[in-house]
């Protein structure tokens, strides 16, 4: 179950004079992931049951001024670079704008991951705020899967939302995942829409992160699979520019004959893991500090900083936060951990 720290006594000991988010296998944070809610009006089979999950009284979670002053702090003192809004979906949030104006005083990349809909009534407004990218949850192009994969017939909402946060001028990626026997054999026809907008698509594995626990390693379509189904139809070339802390593995995309398409990536998250090189450091939406996504392990920033913590506490209880970070995904030994919460309620 998950486990809601404090932070002090019970963290192992960190070089005194680091300023920034370092963990004790030499990995520093530079990418910040902040949750705003956990709600979502959508229900994708991968990530949330059919009748949602128990809301969190909205006093638990973090304001707009307390989400403000904790990038503020990131970017000031502890070398954080990049902050991207998650959720669940956070354009259920009304004071969205708001947040991202505020943040973006903060000089830091902003970016967003959504679902996109009702995006189409807001991109403009976001990238007028500071919002520079999105990144949209978008498995299938096919509007009966997309309705079989999320349970609501919203595929037309997404598109228009796509499209907006274009013509608004915001770089758009589309995060897909693939489920066998589901969406998988649309793989290719999802990269050629994506490719023929100008929109970067990156393939997820399915990881344990659903709150019914109903992961299957063994049913998961791997990124080999991912690779082998693209280039049925596409010719997949390794991008030599290096990863610098990004989960995805970029492939240059051409035709059969040699044209030039754009690119496409492929995020391994179980099969070639990436642990090694994790820049990322996650508040959720009850501002708890997330060291890695699949570990259980919370500290609480949010009960500190309500309670009249000054800067310096708040700092230090957060990079005593990071340097517990595990090693790999969740634990210290090899093997994956399962986490309590879903993707939905931590934030990705």
């Amino acid at each position: 179950m998950r486990r809601v720290r404090s932070g002090s006594a019970d963290l192992p000991p960190r070089p005194a004079d680091e300023p920034a988010l370092l963990d004790r296998f030499g990995r520093t944070a530079v990418d910040l992931r902040v949750s705003l809610t956990e709600r979502c009006n959508l229900r994708c089979t991968y990530c949330m049951p059919a009748e949602g999950l128990p809301v969190i009284p909205s006093d638990a979670l973090m304001t707009a001024d307390e989400i403000d002053r904790l990038v503020g702090l990131s970017a000031a003192r502890l070398g954080v670079r990049k902050v991207r809004f998650t959720g669940g979906e956070p354009l259920l949030r009304a004071d969205l704008v708001d947040i991202v104006r505020r943040c973006a005083a903060h000089d830091v990349e902003l970016s967003l991951t959504t679902n996109a809909i009702g995006l189409a009534n807001r991109a403009q407004a976001l990238a007028d705020a500071g919002l520079r990218r999105v990144n949209v949850s978008l498995d299938t192009v096919d509007p009966d899967v997309f309705a079989e994969v999320t349970r609501r017939p919203f595929l037309d909402r997404v598109l228009e939302g796509i499209a907006a946060a274009a013509d608004a001028g915001l770089g758009v990626k589309v995060n897909a995942v693939l489920l066998r026997g589901v969406n998988d054999h649309l793989a290719a026809d999802l990269l050629a829409w994506c490719l023929e907008r100008g929109h970067e698509l990156r393939f997820i594995e399915q990881m344990p992160l659903d709150p019914g626990h109903a992961w299957d390693g063994a049913t998961m379509v791997t990124a080999t699979e991912t690779r082998a189904l693209l280039g049925e139809r596409f010719v997949l070339t390794p991008d030599e520019a290096p990863r610098d802390g990004a989960p995805a593995e970029r492939y240059r995309v051409s035709t059969h004959d040699g044209e030039p398409l754009g690119t496409v990536g492929v995020i391994a998250s179980i099969t070639e893991s990436f642990c090694a090189d994790c820049t990322r450091t996650r508040l959720t939406a009850e501002g708890h500090v997330r060291s890695c996504l699949f570990s259980d392990d919370e500290v609480d920033l949010l009960g500190p900083l309500r309670a009249g913590a000054d800067d310096d506490t708040l700092l230090d209880t957060w990079r005593r936060a990071m340097w517990a970070k595990p090693r790999d995904h969740g634990d210290d030994v090899d093997g994956i951990v399962h986490p309590s919460r879903g993707m939905s309620a931590i934030g990705g």
